[in-house]
């Protein structure tokens, strides 16, 4: 509870939260609160319950759902020679703006922005197509994807194993493939699972660069993400009463 909270809050650090809220305004709800240090030193035990019931948060499939993955970086390039934390777990990669050296975080929401599923947490250098045979499980109908997934052997393997129709744009001298009008609306809405990563990296602090261990890193992830799935107004489409919408839900039917 303490570690969800912490992402709720206006804090920019947990030390500072911790020690002046927890400690001093919510010291009614934990009289046993134990030191900084010590609660630091606990956190990593916590890892198991924070995924799994992360597992209970996740929202439904409702036929049109948005996949992308995006980069966490643990520090800042110029101390990546330096860095011990993340040796041997982080790898360094390149996104389409910057070098970084982190992991990268995949994931899948519908159309109200709610995840689905399950979240990948890879290397940085993980190609993005690599997860999204696990993460696709139990889902039906559209996927909308970035450039990142083009792969005609991934499109057929999730039509025939899951049902499911992966819909990506194109890279410049590729021949056009035919879309449906509501599927070229759709994939120009994709704009909406980057909206719900700037929400997790902004609003739930999601990415930082003063981590001092890896169990508490992911620990850090688990949580930011559980406290995503509270929020009350999240991104959304508001396709319910949209003819593109009723369109694929039909042709998925």
């Amino acid at each position: 509870m303490i570690l969800v909270y912490f992402h709720e809050s206006k804090y920019r650090t947990f030390k500072d939260y911790y020690l002046k809220e927890v400690c001093m305004r919510l010291r009614w709800a934990f009289p046993n609160i134990v030191s900084y240090s010590r609660f630091l030193e606990l956190i990593p035990e916590t890892l198991p319950l924070l995924w799994a019931y992360l597992q209970t948060r996740f929202g439904e499939c409702r036929g049109i759902s948005f996949i992308d993955s995006t980069a966490i970086k643990v520090c800042d390039n110029r101390r990546i020679p330096s860095h011990r934390v993340f040796q041997g777990v982080a790898k360094r990669s390149k996104t389409s703006v910057s070098w970084f050296y982190g992991f990268k975080l995949h994931l899948i929401i519908n159309d109200l922005g709610e995840l689905l599923v399950s979240v990948e947490l890879t290397p940085g250098n993980t190609d993005d197509r690599k997860p999204v045979r696990y993460l696709t499980e139990g889902l039906f109908g559209k996927l909308f994807g970035d450039k990142g997934y083009i792969s005609q052997e991934l499109v057929d393997d999730l039509l025939v194993s899951e049902g499911i129709q992966l819909v990506s744009s194109i890279r410049k001298r590729m021949k056009n493939k035919f879309m449906s009008v509501s599927e070229k609306l759709l994939l120009k809405k994709r704009m909406l699972i980057e909206s719900v990563v700037n929400r997790l990296k902004n609003g739930c602090q999601l990415e930082h660069s003063r981590h001092r261990s890896v169990p508490n890193f992911f620990a850090h992830v688990a949580s930011a993400l559980i406290a995503y799935t509270y929020e009350e107004k999240k991104p959304s489409l508001n396709l319910e009463n949209s003819q593109a919408f009723k369109d694929l839900i039909a042709q998925t039917c």
